[in-house]
Parts: structure tokens; sequence; C-alpha cells
């Protein structure tokens, strides 16, 4: 019954910054893992950033150094700080959490997460130049 919203997503140019934000709605947060994942139309949904319980952190390729996850102290939000960003960000982004430890948290596998998680509804990123 855990219920996730998105909110941060709009529309931006190139080089801006965007904060997303995830919260719980009717339960807290699993305490494993909690990712970030985007989607554009005829692609996977891929893994964009992940945390663990221990609070290690992966983060896909195109967004290192410019992208960083992060939680609230009470696990009840997670964030995605969204620096520089490219036109090659725009997507669908969505959260998710889940409690399985039969999940590997940073295989940022969206199946894992349907099978074993929960997302959120998805928030629209557009970065324009």
């Amino acid at each position: 019954q855990v219920q996730l919203v998105e909110s941060g997503g709009g529309s931006v140019q190139a080089g801006e910054s965007l904060r997303l934000s995830c919260t719980s709605s009717g339960h807290t947060w699993t305490g494993y893992c909690a990712a970030w994942f985007r989607q554009v139309p005829g692609k996977e949904r891929e893994g964009v950033a992940s945390i663990d319980n221990n609070g290690g952190t992966r983060y896909a390729d195109p967004v290192k150094g410019r992208f960083s996850i992060s939680e609230d102290s009470g696990r009840t939000t997670l964030y995605l700080q969204m620096n520089n960003l490219k036109p090659e960000d725009t997507a669908m982004y969505y959260c998710a959490t889940l409690g399985s430890r039969l999940y590997d948290c940073h295989s940022h596998s969206s199946s894992g997460i349907d099978d074993l998680g929960y997302w959120g509804q998805g928030t629209q990123v557009t970065v324009s130049s």
C-alpha cells in the first residue's frame, strides 16, 4: 500500500538545475533501497541513481558528476538534484523504493522494482537548448 508522489519536474534550458522530490503517501520508505529511473518514448526505463540503506550510491554514467541522490533523515522523502541539465536528460522521471534484499539496489533493474517494489507516477523533465 506504499504510494509515492514525485514533484519538481518542469521545462528548463540547458545548463540550468532542477530538484525532484518523491514523498511517501501512506507508508514510509522500506529502508533498503530507493532509486530514480527515467524513460523516453520508444526506450526502456533506465536507472539514473540509487541509494541503499547504508547511504551507498550509484549513478548512471551519463549523469555522473551532475546528479545527486539523497533522502531526508527520516527517510520519508527522496530527492534528485540535477545540475547542468542537458537536452538528453529530457525524460519522464520516476522514483522507486523497495525493501526486499532479493533485489540488488544498485542493479538499476526496472523489472526488479515491478516485482518487488513501488513506483511513483512520474514527473516530466524537459531540457531545451
